[in-house]
């Protein structure tokens, strides 16, 4: 399908626009372990302990099944982005739902983009990976999703302590606590994760 070893999200695009349900499925399928992790960075800050970030992914996906035809976009920054919206309507729901609101609140779905908007950019800014010379194909990829697939490929404690960590901004005595281990200990894993996933990253991209 392309000269990396992944599938084309925009021949992928092609292929579900022509009509082709498994292209549409593999299309969305690009972006769970993605939209896994932001779910669950929103589920902590609003919604703890009351919804399953696999599910909501689901409920997305489902969504995007639905709503395609309106899709518009070309390029995979534009799925991305639309994904991202049909996420955060879905939270906007559970919010309510949860919080005891009822009536819809634009505002609310508004600041839920942004927020996704913004831990999006963070998985770049956060974990930044030198660059090598990627690819045509890999340049074209969204780095933030091609990152998040990197950091599914490690051990679960090395992930947790990057998500814990780095993005839902707890200090290393809080992750230690919660992992039940010391903070030395902790630390080591976060140096030795970071460093796996870079090398895991940059490998990528030179394959491809």
């Amino acid at each position: 399908m392309n000269g990396g070893t992944g599938p084309d999200p925009e021949e992928l695009l092609g292929l579900a626009r022509g009509g082709s349900g498994p292209a549409l499925g593999q299309l969305l399928e690009l972006y769970r372990n993605y939209l896994a992790l932001l779910a669950r960075l929103q589920i902590g800050r609003r919604l703890q302990g009351k919804v399953d970030a696999a599910d909501l992914v689901q409920d997305t996906f489902v969504e995007a099944h639905r709503h395609f035809r309106e899709f518009r976009g070309t390029t995979e920054g534009e799925i991305v982005a639309w994904l991202r919206q049909i996420l955060a309507g879905l939270l906007g729901n559970l919010v309510r739902r949860y919080l005891g609101t009822q009536r819809r609140d634009v505002r609310l779905e508004r600041k839920l983009v942004d927020e996704l908007d913004r831990s999006s950019r963070a998985l770049d800014q956060n974990l930044a990976v030198p660059q090598s010379t990627p690819s045509q194909w890999a340049a074209r990829r969204e780095q933030a999703v091609l990152l998040v697939d990197a950091m599914a490929r490690l051990p679960d404690d090395y992930r947790e302590v990057i998500i814990l960590h780095d993005f839902e901004g707890q200090t290393f005595p809080d992750v230690a606590r919660r992992m039940g281990r010391t903070v030395d200990s902790v630390k080591n894993i976060w140096a030795r994760a970071l460093a796996q996933l870079r090398r895991s990253t940059l490998s990528h991209r030179v394959r491809t």
